[in-house]
Parts: C-alpha cells; sequence; structure tokens
C-alpha cells in the first residue's frame, strides 16, 4: 500500500520562501507521477504542481508558476515543493500526492493516493 508523508509547513511571512518534503513508501516509485496540491478554507482542493521521475514531465497550476518549483526522484523516493515570494493567499493545506497518469495527477478527483497533509500559513 502506498502512504505519503509530508513535512515542511510552518508559518512564514509574506515574500518567505519555505520547502515542503514528501516521502514516498510501499510501492515501486518510479511508475508513479508525484504532485502537490492544496486546499484553503471553504475552497475545492487545487493542483499546485507534479512531476514524473526523471523530471521528464513537469506541471503547474497558474496561481503558482514562476514562485513554485517541483523536484526529486532522481535519488531516493522523495520529491520537494519550493515554494518562494509567498502570499497570504498561498496559505492552505498542502498535500502530496501520487498516481499512475500524468494526466490523473492534476485532478483531485482522480488521485490514487494523498498524503496527510501540511499546514502551510502566510502572515505577517
Amino acid at each position: 500500500q502506498v502512504r505519503l508523508v509530508e513535512s515542511g509547513g510552518g508559518l512564514v511571512e509574506p515574500g518567505d520562501s519555505l520547502r515542503l518534503s514528501c516521502e514516498f513508501f510501499g510501492g515501486f516509485f518510479k511508475t508513479y507521477v508525484m504532485g502537490w496540491f492544496r486546499q484553503a478554507p471553504g475552497r475545492e482542493r487545487e493542483f499546485v504542481a507534479a512531476i514524473a521521475s526523471g523530471g521528464l514531465f513537469e506541471a503547474y497550476g497558474e496561481a503558482v508558476k514562476g514562485r513554485f518549483s517541483i523536484s526529486g526522484g532522481n535519488a531516493g523516493n522523495t520529491v520537494f515543493l519550493q515554494m518562494t515570494n509567498l502570499n497570504p493567499e498561498d496559505t492552505a493545506v498542502y498535500y502530496c500526492a501520487a498516481d499512475t497518469s500524468e494526466l490523473g495527477i492534476r485532478s483531485a478527483s482522480s488521485v490514487e493516493y494523498w498524503g496527510q497533509g501540511t499546514q502551510v500559513t502566510v502572515s505577517s
């Protein structure tokens, strides 16, 4: 059974950077596309970024393009989400996700596996 464990959330100020980590357990890592979603109170879960093994595929949500970067998976079973120039609208619970397809990883309704989530709060 696949298990995803996130870490790295916290409270930061506007303009700060933060890096989230997601460790993958229980399956053959290289067969999965890894991604990040976020969910703010009262809002739907939103696609943030995704990456396939080896970095041949990367995708980003419109709200984070140019500020967030996904990496990892080339050595070890961990992916990272580097977030820069954070603003209060980035405040949410961030979830790691895994799916076997590049199409499936973009939709919260089709993702196969989820982590437990990590809170990111951006506030002055």
